[in-house]
């Protein structure tokens, strides 16, 4: 049998390839010896988003937690978001959460995402307790569902309901509703459709519908894929106040202002910083990851915040929430994962989105003024990357090259560097570059923050060149 690798975020692959019922009930007897291990009367929460195969595999999932002891408690609802499970596990008070997901990745994945007792991402450690006890063969005597809830083994609960009342109980849903604006949403096939139909029906949707194939494209809430969403917007001529997007599994964010443009998570954060600071008059801290806007650390000692910025990935963030001790704010991740306070430790596509939408609402102001609220505090400025396809080799000699340090990149002058997850180069005017392998692709990523999007792409031409000479 083939080795299994967790990511970043799961366990991840083809569908029928290396995606199959035996490999996940490899991976989940193995997710039900290390419950067994760390709690005394292990639990979890099992639940699918809307892939191809879903119920199917979370049903494998629960027999075999159930078959070795774990009390289940499954989701009845047909598709439910990566934020519902882990909302699930801190309601239900259970050990872990599983959902059957590949998040944003091509249609033709399926994965395997485990969420910790406290409602975040599982640690690395724990991770790598699961994944040193996968077997390499499995034969087990499993009885149906059925047969587990009659003997309480399996219990189904409705995750959608109760993820339903924790927003209208967290946010002022009517002052959104009734506002007068008008929003839309993009689904893009995913987990989030169902809950935002029951809290906003009368709104424009876009691709919400139950579709496992995600109509061929990758549910990624990137500019590139939601082309049809913009021209929604762009057609509307003003009508539609904002549009808000979410991934496969929900966790992810994309936005959009009244004039159909694309508002980045660098913008997002910054947009929350100052609502629930300036707005809501709430403290605490605010973690960024290092592929983040530098504007961020700006707004915050505008307002005598304190931002911690970390390695990219969101468990260093959801690590800092959890253990740190401190009063959390806000923490986020360039590639759209945001949490904020009065929720889980978790990224949550929806849920940030109703912040934003409700900070509209309240202040009467559109998404473009709250923008360049925020621009009088910090300046204007814009992020944009460009992912390189390079061999390894390059991409190798391109890290050396990093690793021994650039004086320059053409005429662009380096005043100072960073390595803390990646190389940022930072240029004069606050303008920098940083340059990462992907840790899931055969890409190398380049970033650039400068004033607007046109310096920006002509500084990143510039990198490229340099790298690739």
């Amino acid at each position: 049998m083939s080795k299994i690798k967790f990511g970043t975020d799961g366990w991840r692959a083809i569908i029928a390839d290396d995606y199959t019922v035996e490999n996940v009930k490899r991976v989940a007897y193995a997710t039900a010896l290390w419950l067994k291990q760390n709690f005394e009367n292990p639990s979890a929460v099992v639940g699918c988003d809307p892939r191809f195969g879903g119920p199917m595999f979370a049903d494998v999932t629960t027999t075999v937690l159930a078959s070795q002891g774990v009390k289940v408690f499954r989701a009845e609802n047909t598709f439910i978001s990566t934020p519902m499970i882990s909302l699930g596990t801190v309601r239900k008070q259970a050990s872990a959460g599983i959902i059957i997901t590949a998040s944003h990745n091509p249609p033709a994945y399926n994965g395997y995402k485990i969420k910790a007792f406290y409602g975040g991402p599982a640690t690395p450690d724990d991770i790598e307790k699961v994944e040193s006890q996968i077997p390499d063969t499995i034969s087990l005597e499993l009885k149906t569902v059925t047969d587990y809830v009659t003997e309480g083994l399996v219990e189904y609960i409705d995750l959608e309901d109760m993820y339903v009342e924790h927003a209208e109980a967290s946010f002022d849903i009517p002052a959104i509703r009734d506002s007068g604006l008008q929003w839309a949403y993009d689904a893009m096939y995913g987990a989030g459709q169902n809950v935002m139909r029951r809290l906003f029906p009368d709104i424009t949707f876009l691709h919400a519908d139950y579709n496992p194939s995600f109509d061929g494209q990758a549910p990624e809430p990137i500019q590139r894929n939601l082309q049809e969403f913009e021209q929604l917007i762009k057609l509307s001529e003003g009508e539609i106040a904002s549009g808000l997007v979410t991934d496969g599994d929900a966790d992810r964010i994309g936005l959009y202002d009244g004039d159909g443009t694309f508002v980045d998570s660098h913008h997002i954060l910054l947009l929350l910083i100052h609502y629930m600071y300036k707005v809501k008059g709430e403290k605490g801290e605010v973690y960024s990851t290092f592929s983040c806007t530098s504007k961020i650390q700006k707004l915050c000692d505008a307002y005598g915040l304190n931002n911690t910025v970390t390695k990219i990935g969101f468990k260093y963030i959801c690590d800092l929430i959890v253990n740190s001790g401190k009063p959390f704010m806000v923490g986020g991740e360039e590639s759209g994962g945001i949490a904020v306070n009065g929720h889980i430790p978790e990224r949550d596509g929806v849920w940030i989105g109703l912040m934003i939408w409700e900070f509209m609402a309240k202040s009467g102001r559109s998404l473009k003024d709250l923008v360049q609220e925020i621009y009088d505090v910090v300046g204007k400025f814009a992020v944009e990357r460009y992912d390189l396809h390079v061999t390894e080799e390059k991409k190798q000699q391109i890290i050396s090259n990093c690793k021994s340090g650039y004086s320059a990149f053409g005429k662009l002058k380096v005043t100072r560097t960073e390595d803390l997850d990646g190389f940022k180069f930072f240029f004069e005017d606050e303008t920098w570059v940083m340059i990462r392998p992907s840790g899931t692709e055969p890409v190398l990523r380049v970033y650039c923050e400068a004033p607007s999007t046109a310096e920006s792409i002509k500084i990143l031409d510039i990198v490229k060149a340099e790298l690739l000479k």
